[in-house]
């Protein structure tokens, strides 16, 4: 048995297992193995000393390394340990560190968002919500959180008819009709995807509401230039692109466009502490993604003028989303396989699976920022939801 991934690997799994390879079976810790690993190919020392991500990502990808039981409840049992994990930012540097330019940035969101609608169409619920739902109940479908999450958003906006709202990083456009709808706001949605900006204007169109709402192709750092105004914003997942570094030229662009005394809503994926990322990630679903902490978000507003008025950590409804998005992405497996092959499906359960993971360890979170542009006096002194 190869002493160095058994040493290896026990240095970061806490929980007793067993290895396989073509020598035989070996057990690692004490107590009744949770589960097996296999290993019909040895991982590349020198990349698991590089990145214990990256190497054993890899691996699993092109099943070198397989496992006997559930993938999120194998990954579940370690990726608490991430700490532990291999990291040569050195060696990853130009994994790691890519170029903000806008036309850099462009491509690494239009390479996750435009893999095709039809694919994500297969996995996220009818509202095409990518982003963390909002379980209120245990049995709510994936479909309810997603409504529940939108107008829990909408109500922490105190929308009002006639508003104008601005939805940056605008996906699919749910949220955008569904304020439009319920308020009779007026908004503007923007985004990078080709994809979505075409799915979410023929979604306007469907409902009959062009002259309410308006999609548009736009990177967010010419909304300063753009001379629009709104009296709401709304951010969902989108902060994860801009790259730390520019969020303080995020929050200028949002500062330009909204009036004095308008709310802005900052969904987002955050983390304990800064980091730059992890190396599978970045090389194979978001490049060029970083997670901001809560800390060094909430540390620039004063300098924006903006107010915190509310922060709610919803880290436990997305390892729960994740799980459902995981369940319906399984359910499609044959024909995912069929679409992209059987490497990129694998790939594709380990990120669903591992973010899964990640949240409920709390490796990473999942925030709300509520905020008002300037002092607001004339809003209700209590909590509205």
């Amino acid at each position: 048995m190869n002493e160095f991934i058994t040493d290896y690997l026990s240095n970061i799994i806490p929980v007793p297992f067993n290895i396989k390879t073509g020598e035989g079976l070996s057990k690692v810790g004490d107590g009744a193995p949770e589960f097996t690993v296999t290993i019909n190919k040895m991982p590349d020392q020198k990349l698991l000393m590089q990145s214990t991500s990256l190497a054993l990502g890899e691996a699993y990808m092109r099943k070198d390394i397989e496992v006997d039981r559930d993938l999120y409840e194998v990954l579940d049992m370690f990726l608490g340990q991430m700490g532990k994990f291999t990291r040569d930012k050195k060696a990853l540097k130009k994994l790691l560190f890519t170029s903000k330019s806008k036309k850099n940035q462009a491509v690494e969101v239009k390479s996750h968002y435009d893999i095709g609608n039809d694919f994500y169409e297969m996995w996220l619920d009818k509202s095409m919500s990518y982003s963390c739902g909002y379980f209120k109940n245990d049995d709510d479908s994936l479909y309810q959180a997603q409504v529940n999450k939108v107008d829990h958003i909408l109500q922490k906006l105190q929308l009002k008819e006639g508003m104008t709202l601005l939805d940056i990083g605008c996906g699919w456009g749910f949220l955008l009709r569904r304020a439009a709808e319920t308020y009779g706001v007026k908004g503007v949605g923007i985004t990078l995807s080709e994809e979505q900006y075409r799915h979410c204007s023929e979604g306007i169109k469907k409902i009959g509401m062009e002259d309410m709402l308006t999609a548009k192709l736009m990177d967010y750092r010419d909304l300063k230039g753009s001379g629009m105004m709104f009296d709401r914003v709304v951010s969902v997942g989108m902060i994860e692109h801009v790259g730390r570094g520019n969020y303080d030229l995020f929050l200028d662009n949002v500062d330009a466009v909204l009036k004095e005394k308008g709310l802005f809503l900052l969904h987002y994926i955050s983390a304990l502490r800064e980091n730059d990322g992890d190396a599978f990630i970045k090389k194979y679903i978001f490049p060029g993604g970083v997670v901001p902490s809560l800390r060094e978000i909430i540390d620039i507003l004063p300098d924006h003028n903006f107010m915190t008025l509310d922060v709610e950590s919803l880290r436990r409804h997305y390892s729960k989303t994740l799980r459902c998005w995981r369940s319906n992405f399984l359910n499609h497996w044959d024909e995912v396989v069929d679409m992209e092959g059987e490497e990129f499906a694998r790939m594709w359960h380990l990120y669903l699976s591992a973010c899964a993971a990640t949240f409920h360890n709390g490796i990473i979170d999942l925030h709300q920022i509520l905020m008002s542009k300037g002092v607001n006096n004339d809003l209700p002194m209590t909590r509205v939801i």
